[in-house]
């Protein structure tokens, strides 16, 4: 797996706005939402996940690193990687759940022609032609 990006600080522009949303009147009134600016490629990130901005501001660096990282690296980046890697397990989960009742409907169509044949005798002979009791 490839190592997570990081960000020069130096092509960083942050800010401090005031959140919105649910939190309630303590979101409403601190400024704890962090903006930071990549200044090379114009992109904006915006974080308001918690109400500590200390937390946010570790948030939007990675979040603001990883976009980096896609258009940097394309399907190469840990993001893509961690995408296609979550992709092939959903897929193998569900491949496994169709066997697993593909086989359980096989079952029950076998168990429901069992003595339901009208015309059939039951043979209860052994292959030396005695009659066998059960």
């Amino acid at each position: 797996m490839p190592p997570r990006p990081s960000v020069n600080e130096d092509d960083l522009e942050e800010a401090f706005l005031r959140g919105s949303g649910p939190g309630g009147q303590k979101i409403n009134k601190t400024s704890c939402a962090v903006q930071l600016k990549h200044l090379p490629t114009g992109i904006v990130v915006k974080s308001q996940e918690t109400r500590s901005r200390s937390q946010n501001r570790k948030i939007a660096r990675r979040l603001l690193a990883a976009k980096l990282e896609v258009i940097e690296k394309g399907p190469e980046s840990r993001t893509a990687v961690l995408a296609e890697v979550k992709k092939r397990k959903k897929a193998s989960k569900n491949k496994k759940a169709k066997r697993k009742y593909k086989k359980l409907d096989g079952e029950t169509a076998s168990e429901g022609d069992d003595g339901d044949d009208e015309g059939e005798e039951s043979n209860n002979t052994d292959p030396g032609g005695d009659l066998v009791s059960s």
